[in-house]
């Protein structure tokens, strides 16, 4: 005995005086799952009850699927005797939905059809357009082999374990090549000139001296390969925001004021994720109390704000762009950059404005020179480190007299400008005196420091 059981992709009818239903069912079906099959003589319990079958039946429901659906399909329809029951069965398949049945779109939930809202047949277009929508995997018309550089290639290829033969085969195995022809991922990464063929392939920078943009100080552009303006971004923050030092045994490390790993993760997602449709560029915008990273394009997939906040998820503009820099150990498929920023630099800010992400990092030292913000307890702060730091200049000349002010700024970790500025201030107080030249002379401590 045939068991039959209603499910998701499978509608049993009595009879094909349901054909109306049936025919919404196939809808609900082709939406959901892109395939479907009806049974006409077949309960929806699943027993088989059979019914008259004729050429004129088979006929009607052939019509009636073909006048009342949209788009157009091409059902399988064929007589089949199940346990000595004459039945229809009815087998559809179809990827160009939404389809509409009389002029409504369905979508089955279980063994039941729904209609859909106004925004899930919103929802349900734009997730089929975007693959075809895809700016990175398009063809790049006017670039051929030639236009790509091939050290750019093999430094990549060795990067991510991969042998270099040729630049056709190479492109070949990053799936950058469509029937012969250059993909725009191939384009803007491996081009010896990207913005000949894209003029937004471009870095745009500016240092502005208040917390606008009234007074510029500094605007330069860069222009190239998405690795090659990702590097340009990244020195260029670290140009123009302050730095400081921390040992590391007895190696100085640089110290900038807002997280490099932080920063240069949120410049990796701005030109791995933006839209490259929009004729604007990536932009980094410095002003003395925060650092801008503003990418064209808003979150995509639906994504929010607080989603990324929140949740370890990220949906991808550019598919292609994503697993190129993933190879190259660039971002992770796990979607955890936002976290790591989080985790590194927690007062970063993420906003969508007119059509643009952007990244905020706070400048540490803007809040250290805010006016009005140092008050006594920051003074006696500022001053007790000053103490400090002049005792350890003063261990460093009893121990060697001779020691020179960069010897001294490597041995307790200040920087060689910090260190001058103490040992001035030590002079001014007569702690200590220099005896003979700058080189060749040595240091003498006059009188002990006073401390207040």
């Amino acid at each position: 005995m045939t068991i039959f059981q209603e499910t998701e992709t499978v509608e049993l009818k009595k009879s094909t005086s349901e054909l109306k239903e049936a025919v919404i069912s196939i809808v609900a079906m082709l939406n959901k799952h892109q395939r479907g099959e009806v049974w006409f003589g077949v309960k929806n319990d699943g027993t088989v009850v059979g019914q008259q079958v004729s050429d004129k039946t088979m006929r009607d429901v052939s019509k009636s699927i073909s006048e009342h659906i949209e788009p157009k399909i091409y059902p399988v329809v064929e007589q089949v005797a199940v346990d000595g029951q004459q039945c229809i069965k009815v087998q559809v398949e179809g990827g160009e939905h939404p389809y509409y049945a009389y002029g409504r779109a369905y979508v089955r939930v279980g063994d039941e059809d729904r209609q859909l809202s106004a925004k899930e047949l919103e929802n349900m277009v734009l997730t089929k357009n975007r693959d075809r929508l895809r700016w990175d995997t398009d063809v790049c018309a006017k670039a051929t082999v030639d236009d790509i550089g091939a050290g750019k290639l093999k430094t990549f290829l060795k990067g991510c374990g991969l042998k270099f033969d040729t630049i056709p085969n190479s492109l070949e195995k990053l799936n950058l090549v469509k029937d012969g022809k250059l993909l725009n991922a191939a384009v803007l990464c491996f081009a010896r000139k990207p913005e000949k063929f894209f003029p937004n392939a471009r870095l745009r920078c500016a240092v502005f001296g208040t917390l606008d943009t009234t007074v510029t100080i500094s605007m330069q552009d860069f222009y190239g390969d998405a690795f090659y303006l990702i590097k340009k971004a990244e020195e260029y923050i670290l140009e123009h925001i302050n730095i400081g030092m921390r040992l590391d045994g007895l190696l100085r490390v640089d110290v900038p004021e807002i997280d490099r790993e932080a920063f240069r993760e949120a410049i990796i997602n701005a030109f791995c994720h933006r839209d490259y449709r929009e004729y604007d560029s990536v932009n980094i915008a410095i002003f003395k109390d925060r650092v801008e990273i503003r990418s064209p394009g808003l979150l995509y997939g639906g994504l929010t704000i607080s989603d990324i906040r929140r949740k370890m998820l990220s949906e991808r503009r550019n598919e292609l762009m994503s697993e190129l820099f993933h190879r190259v150990h660039f971002i992770e498929k796990w979607g955890r950059g936002i976290k790591m920023i989080l985790e590194r630099e927690p007062q970063t800010e993420f906003e969508e404005l007119g059509t643009h992400f952007i990244a905020t990092f706070k400048r540490k030292s803007y809040d250290l020179t805010k006016p009005g913000r140092i008050g006594k307890t920051a003074q006696k702060s500022s001053e007790k480190s000053s103490e400090k730091s002049s005792e350890k200049i003063l261990a460093a000349i009893a121990s060697n007299p001779e020691i020179s002010a960069r010897q001294i700024a490597e041995a307790i970790g200040m920087s060689p400008r910090g260190v001058e500025k103490q040992l001035d201030k030590l002079r001014v107080q007569g702690v200590i005196k220099r005896v003979g030249p700058d080189k060749g002379g040595y240091w003498e401590v006059v009188k002990e420091q006073k401390h207040d």
